[in-house]
């Protein structure tokens, strides 16, 4: 059913009676600005601020893990032009379960035609096929992140039969004015970080997110990536070392592009771990209280973070208590099946 390399028309079964519609594979970079365009075309109606240029989807194209776009991508066209696109990809959580990832977009003034749910339907079949290859005895689980504001989406998922398998904020401090205190515990200090740094930042990075809910090494972003993020700025980092040991972090960025696109002097404090034996002893507090210094020296005026809300060292709590508030919410939903 699926082709090795399917550039060419790809047979839909449930395609729905659209005039024009037709669906291929991936066709190579001559693809991402289309796909750049199906995105732009959709954040408004889906109410998501983001920035995406063809060269940001090749630079994150170039990393794929657990993902051929060549064999694991449709695009669905309305007499040659491209109004949606869909990918799949897979990983195994550390818990054993084998997680079968799908996103889709579909340009507003083609929804409600039955083009998205063909695309859902033929993204199972091919996570489907690629699940045959692995082992019977793990729990095979369709996943897919949707914001509660993608309405269309989140009511096909439903549908479908998929449930709300955990939530996730988008917190914003709306002023950096008023940044509580909060002193680094004894024995603990921030250093500046060096390139001699990423390694073993990288690697703590590693052990302190092995304890959150989905997590994956191998879809994990590798120095390589960090170092190609046209965001990358290690000067605001604040990683916290004992001896030498990191014992945590807050690898904040700035997003010039996105705060150009929404007027806005926004800091991103993301990142932010700690690990197992340093844990409940005030770091991450300390950490984030420093990075909001250190953006509002660059002369930003508000914060962001994404965090799951339930994540067991009480992250949430910890943000709230630093003026975070939630903004939006995002969910994962799933779905078991057996092959």
């Amino acid at each position: 059913m699926f082709n090795t390399l399917s550039t060419d028309v790809i047979f839909v079964p449930e395609k729905p009676p659209v005039p024009g519609l037709s669906f291929r594979g991936f066709q190579g970079a001559s693809d991402y600005p289309k796909m750049a365009a199906v995105i732009q075309a959709s954040k408004d109606a889906d109410q998501i601020e983001r920035v995406d240029s063809a060269e940001d989807i090749a630079r994150n194209y170039n990393h794929l893990v657990n993902c051929d776009p060549y064999q694991d991508m449709l695009f669905a066209e309305i007499n040659g032009e491209v109004i949606g696109y869909s990918r799949v990809e897979w990983f195994e959580e550390l818990d054993s379960r084998y997680i079968y990832v799908h996103i889709g977009f579909v340009m507003p003034a083609w929804r409600h035609r039955r083009i998205g749910a063909a695309m859902l339907h033929y993204n199972q079949l091919r996570l489907r096929e690629i699940a045959a290859a692995h082992s019977k005895a793990i729990e095979h689980i369709y996943q897919s992140f949707v914001a509660d504001s993608e309405h269309e989406h989140t009511a096909l998922l439903l549908k479908e039969g998929y449930k709300a398998s955990r939530h996730f904020y988008q917190m914003v401090r709306p002023d950096l004015e008023n940044i509580p205190v909060a002193p680094m515990p004894a024995g603990l200090e921030v250093r500046s970080v060096i390139p001699e740094h990423y390694q073993p930042i990288h690697q703590a990075s590693l052990d302190a997110f092995r304890d959150h809910w989905g997590f994956s090494e191998d879809h994990e972003p590798t120095i390589e990536q960090w170092l190609e993020d046209p965001n990358f700025d290690p000067s605001l980092w604040r990683v916290g070392w004992d001896g030498d040991q990191v014992a945590g972090m807050v690898r904040s960025f700035i997003d010039r592009k996105e705060n150009e696109e929404y007027n806005r002097k926004r800091g991103w404090t993301e990142d932010i771990c700690v690990r197992r034996p340093w844990r409940r002893r005030g770091l991450a507090r300390s950490l984030l209280v420093q990075s909001l210094h250190a953006i509002k020296e660059r002369g930003m005026t508000e914060a962001a973070l994404g965090v799951d809300t339930q994540n067991p060292t009480g992250a949430l709590r910890l943000y709230e208590s630093v003026g975070f508030r939630p903004v939006k919410r995002f969910t994962a939903y799933q779905k078991s099946f057996t092959v």
